[in-house]
């Protein structure tokens, strides 16, 4: 509850702002253009060295850039925001539930009744959890869950990835994996926590991809959103697992 409250704005406003961005690079490149046109003419008139001509234009460029951007009020830094809050508030409330099954700072009696109703109470095939999962299941599923939200924010993704987003996309990747043992050691209800994030982060993604969706947020068109993102996804999965060429040879049989 307290992420669907705080991340489903906060990820709105950095998919807003992402937009706005996007959009800006049209009216960059007449910008540029034209900026190009003049700093050609003040060399020829003026004489300028290249070097100078160089700084001018970028200076020039740089300007015009703030100036879209205050004029749209979509900083990149602010496209960031969900990253801020979201890291600490999922470090705070991972920190809270190791105390709570720990009897930290102090083992009051509070502290444990509240670890007798965690030890007693369980979840699901889970009896105590205080201790880590013993079946190994939920960290696991906390590991497929996390790859399960890196691949479709890779796949609903339109256009090539730059080496970059590959870099981090691949590191993602590793550190999902290198969590699950991390996961099986640790008490079981932190990992239902993160495996319970993990979950609704897939339904976030799934959400900011529906066009109607963002619409009724106010989220500007661009030309790389997808008219049928489900059906572009789909699409995707049955490629990723081949299952594309297998129901194109089994429709030439």
């Amino acid at each position: 509850m307290t992420r669907s409250i705080v991340t489903i704005p906060l990820s709105c406003y950095q998919v807003y702002i992402t937009a706005k961005l996007h959009n800006l690079k049209y009216e960059m490149e007449d910008i540029v253009k034209e900026l190009k046109k003049e700093t050609n003419l003040a060399v020829r008139q003026f004489k300028w060295t290249e070097d100078y001509a160089r700084s001018v234009y970028n200076r020039s460029l740089n300007t015009q850039w703030n100036k879209l951007i205050v004029r749209d009020n979509c900083h990149p830094m602010k496209g960031a925001i969900l990253v801020i809050v979201q890291i600490p508030l999922w470090v705070i409330l991972s920190i809270t539930l190791r105390n709570l099954c720990y009897m930290l700072p102090h083992g009051d009696t509070a502290a444990q009744i509240t670890y007798l109703e965690m030890a007693v109470g369980g979840f699901a095939w889970i009896s105590n959890l205080t201790y880590p999962d013993p079946t190994f299941i939920l960290p696991v599923l906390y590991g497929l869950s996390n790859l399960a939200v890196i691949e479709i924010h890779h796949m609903l993704k339109v256009g090539e990835h730059n080496k970059t987003q590959k870099y981090v996309t691949n590191f993602m990747r590793c550190l999902s994996i290198a969590l699950v043992p991390v996961a099986a050691y640790i008490p079981s209800c932190i990992t239902l926590y993160w495996t319970t994030s993990s979950l609704f982060g897939i339904f976030q993604n799934l959400l900011l991809a529906c066009p109607k969706f963002r619409r009724l947020m106010r989220i500007p068109k661009t030309d790389v959103e997808l008219e049928h993102p489900y059906t572009y996804l789909f699409e995707k999965i049955r490629s990723r697992l081949g299952l594309q060429k297998e129901l194109e040879r089994m429709k030439k049989l």
